[in-house]
């Protein structure tokens, strides 16, 4: 039963740290990739930053299942049954 737990409490530890890893990181480089645009064409950046708004929407809602996941994996694991 404890070896369960300890894995569980693990694997959502690794899960949370590489997704903000990894939208870190992605935000980081589009970000840069947005200003370069928006520097070369000041004309565009309306459209370019409601582009943006909508990616980092999208990337927010995948954060906000990883956590419901990781809250379902907390409080009902299905594997201590």
């Amino acid at each position: 039963m404890e070896n369960i737990l300890v894995a569980t409490m693990n694997a959502i530890g690794m899960m949370l740290g590489l997704a903000f890893l990894g939208v870190g990181i992605g935000i980081g480089i589009m970000a840069s990739k947005v200003a370069e645009a928006v520097g070369r064409n000041p004309e565009t950046k309306a459209d370019v930053v409601h582009s943006v708004m909508t990616i980092l929407i999208v990337a927010t809602m995948f954060l906000l299942f990883l956590f419901a996941f990781v809250f379902f994996l907390l409080f009902f694991n299905p594997l201590t049954i």
